[in-house]
């Protein structure tokens, strides 16, 4: 009886396979399969293969990293290469309040806040509430009846103690946390000789053996099953080694992560004491809030950890190429969102011994001056000596589109189509496709975007500008760079390509406007014109600066600009500068972080004559033109 090879995961495909290989036998060669009980039978087999099959693909997909599905699987598997994912991250607010101890009969040295829950809010609709803790205790000298707290960092979440006896006859003893939902930065560990021991010994996080000595008081992380953690301490070679009867303390924050990113408001719900450890009994302090409730974030995903920990073994943790601080800088900054890295060597004219990195925080547009210091110092110990990392702040490409929608309006209402066509093209501005370092639009998924709203809608005619928000300094004589990272398109070779918003410099009067002059494909001048009408410029000022339409290079000259038509969210004065870019594909390109502005482009619906029937010669048809409007200004 000859074998079938069966290579199909389809059941009927497997019992065709087993009627085949019956049949070779001539015993049934004319057997009836379908007609008989023996149908029962094959269906059993087929069932049984198919379903064995099934588990052995699945089994398979489970042992390596880019198959597997299940989180616990992926976690080991990156365990096995140093990798330990992200865990949920606590929203962090900043409050500031003072202790009034004028009537406290006692004059204490200092006024000690207890960690653990320390306040309380709600997100305003009185269905979620939050508490917040300190993982450490906080202590503040007292000065004339006060003891001022100031800036002091609260985490949502609730504090929680777990303890553990170490059993040395137990070979299978594991410290395992009991909740999820920890942030990891939250967790404390302690160890006393024995529960009855007065002194406790406070043991650090690492996060890996390279500098751990033998007599290091450290832990590590695992993440195990249903999210949780495993604490694993040293065994006397990497890392002190634990004692029989040793007693572990371990504290750490429960947290709801992002679910608490917003709160400004909080409660004081803490316990004070004076240096000698008595309570307080005083009137509750007031919280003002300095930083409201921020940068909580859910636990890592299984996509990013698919991603980062073959990055990260590959780096070996060490900072060489581009890609090892991509892998590096989430890792020290877990709010990263997106990062992207360049060598100096890139830039015009080059930098060499330099790599410059831009970071888009989870929560917010730009690091703050102490943060960029403070992850400098964190890159130190991955850098290679020689190479200075530089942190640069966020800079936005705006992507703007003029769109004509025609539909039929026997299927559809124009502002019920307008509606559905903004929501997605919302959903599509925040998606990751668009918002990440190294991001592309895609002009053809977009104008299939606005086509596949509705069945009501027959075309769209979409023209595509680029716009960078130039922040001047005011009252100052500047020289200003502005890079857009794409290729502009020249659509006049007599000028006014570009088009900038309203402006005022101290030598002209009025407001005035910039824009350019082609010498060549490649290069050309900039000036300054006012307007005397709508399309009726006239130049004031030549040569101002040059602009290079080939890499999307605008240089301005020195200028004094003393004040703007334009201010952006935060109240500073910019100049915005548009053009049209040479490909409708538009690219993020190193330190540009793409933004689809919905708020300044337009959309308008327009009656299909033709498709709806009420004018099936076109000649009444309304055509739009597939070029952007002739305005020589941004208004």
């Amino acid at each position: 009886m000859s074998l079938v090879n069966v290579s199909s995961l389809d059941f009927n495909d497997i019992r065709e396979s087993i009627k085949s290989f019956l049949r070779a036998d001539g015993r049934f060669t004319d057997y009836d399969f379908e007609g008989s009980n023996f149908r029962v039978l094959l269906d059993t087999l087929a069932y049984n293969t198919y379903i064995s099959s099934y588990n052995a693909n699945m089994l398979t997909n489970e042992v390596f990293l880019d198959g597997a599905t299940l989180r616990e699987n992926v976690v080991s598997i990156a365990r096995n290469i140093g990798y330990l994912p992200r865990s949920v991250r606590c929203s962090k607010a900043k409050v500031s309040f003072y202790v009034d101890l004028t009537e406290y009969d006692q004059n204490p040295i200092s006024v000690i806040v207890k960690k653990g829950i320390i306040a309380s809010s709600s997100d305003g609709t009185l269905l979620n509430t939050f508490v917040y803790s300190i993982p450490d205790d906080i202590r503040s000298r007292v000065s004339g009846k006060l003891a001022e707290f100031v800036d002091v960092d609260i985490f949502e979440g609730t504090y929680i103690e777990e303890f553990f006896t170490v059993d040395s006859l137990s070979k299978t003893q594991r410290f395992i946390l009991k909740n999820n939902n920890i942030d990891t930065n939250t967790i404390r560990v302690s160890v006393k000789d024995s529960k009855t021991s007065n002194n406790s010994i406070i043991y650090k996080f690492a996060d890996n053996i390279t500098n751990v000595s033998s007599s290091d008081k450290v832990f590590f992380i695992n993440e195990i099953e249903d999210s949780r953690y495993e604490l694993i301490f040293g065994d006397g070679t990497f890392g002190s080694a634990l004692s029989d009867k040793n007693y572990i303390t371990v504290s750490y924050i429960k947290t709801k992560g992002e679910a608490a990113n917003g709160i400004r408001s909080f409660e004081f719900n803490g316990i004070l004491t004076d240096n000698n450890g008595n309570s307080l009994d005083i009137d509750v302090p007031i919280l003002t809030t300095i930083e409201f409730s921020d940068y909580g974030a859910p636990i890592e995903s299984i996509p990013s950890i698919k991603k980062f920990a073959p990055r990260l073994y590959a780096s070996q943790n060490r900072a060489v190429t581009s890609s090892d601080y991509e892998t590096i800088v989430p890792l020290i900054y877990p709010e990263t969102e997106s990062v992207a890295v360049f060598g100096g060597e890139e830039l015009s004219p080059p930098q060499y011994g330099k790599v410059f990195i831009t970071v888009k925080p989870r929560n917010g547009t730009y690091l703050s001056n102490s943060l960029k210091d403070s992850l400098k110092q964190k890159l130190k110990k991955y850098s290679v000596a020689g190479i200075l990392p530089e942190f640069i702040d966020l800079k936005y490409l705006y992507i703007e589109y003029n769109t004509a929608v025609y539909y039929n309006i026997n299927r559809g209402y124009a502002n019920t189509l307008k509606d559905q066509i903004q929501s997605n093209i919302e959903f599509y501005s925040k998606s990751k496709e668009l918002n990440s370092y190294g991001s592309r639009f895609k002009y053809s998924k977009f104008l299939k975007l606005i086509d596949d709203t509705s069945d009501a809608i027959t075309s769209n005619i979409t023209s595509m500008s680029i716009r960078r928000d130039l922040k001047i300094n005011e009252g100052t004589n500047t020289q200003y760079e502005i890079c857009f990272g794409n290729s502009f398109y020249i659509k006049r070779k007599t000028g006014y390509n570009i088009k900038s918003s309203g402006f005022s410099v101290s030598d002209i009067s009025g407001v005035v406007y910039l824009s350019d002059r082609p010498i060549d494909d490649t290069n050309g001048d900039l000036f300054i014109f006012r307007l005397t009408s709508k399309n009726d410029p006239v130049i004031v000022k030549n040569k101002v600066g040059n602009i290079n339409y080939r890499t999307g290079e605008i240089n301005l000259n020195y200028l004094n600009i003393i004040s703007t038509t334009k201010l952006d969210p935060a109240g500073n004065r910019i100049i915005q500068l548009s053009a049209i870019p040479e490909s409708n594909d538009i690219i993020g390109k190193q330190d540009l972080y793409l933004q689809l502005d919905t708020t300044s482009s337009t959309l308008n619906l327009i009656n299909d004559t033709i498709s709806s029937g009420t004018d099936l010669s076109g000649s009444g048809y309304i055509v739009t033109s597939s070029y952007l409007n002739e305005d020589l200004i941004r208004i």
